[in-house]
């Protein structure tokens, strides 16, 4: 018994390290160090099984492992994505840099400025030394107009002279 396990040994380590390498670089971005040297560990895990056991034998194990590390692999992203490493700091985050400043955006709503540009529709206005990005309701406003901001959409911004008001 003992005899079959140290004979075995060193296949076991090469296939379950070759496999926890494989696993590490899907977190890891390009296909560097752990990658390689896990599909090599594999192989050689592969290579050892064959000279052991046989050709099927290897091949079946081959399969084997690649089924369980497609599944492995499937379910830490899936967890990741969505359990409780979804918080780690491993992994990116989406970031609603927008999001957040488009509630804010409403607060000018009403305010009255300057074009800094021509506006034909898009431009630049001055709203109390604040520069905005600025469009009209689809006519074209002059450079130096005062303009007022009649509504926020998202994150655009749309005005209207005020001359004629």
């Amino acid at each position: 018994m003992i005899e079959m396990l140290v004979t075995n040994l060193p296949m076991a380590l090469c296939l379950m390290l070759g496999a926890g390498l494989i696993i590490v670089e899907v977190f890891l971005p390009g296909f560097g160090l752990p990658g390689i040297s896990g599909v090599v560990l594999v192989g050689v895990g592969t290579l050892l099984a064959g000279m052991h056991f046989g050709a099927l034998v290897a091949v079946g194990l081959l399969l084997v492992i690649i089924a369980v590390l497609a599944v492995l692999i499937s379910w830490v992203l899936r967890s990741a994505a969505k359990g409780a490493m979804c918080g780690s700091e491993l992994f990116l985050h989406e970031k609603d840099e927008l999001g957040g400043g488009h509630a804010d955006m409403q607060a000018f709503v009403g305010k009255r400025g300057k074009t800094m540009s021509v506006l034909r529709p898009a431009g630049i206005g001055d709203f109390d030394g604040v520069r905005l990005n600025v469009v009209t309701e689809g006519s074209f406003i002059n450079s130096g107009t005062d303009v007022e901001i009649i509504r926020v959409e998202g994150s655009r911004i749309v005005v209207r002279p005020t001359d004629g008001l």
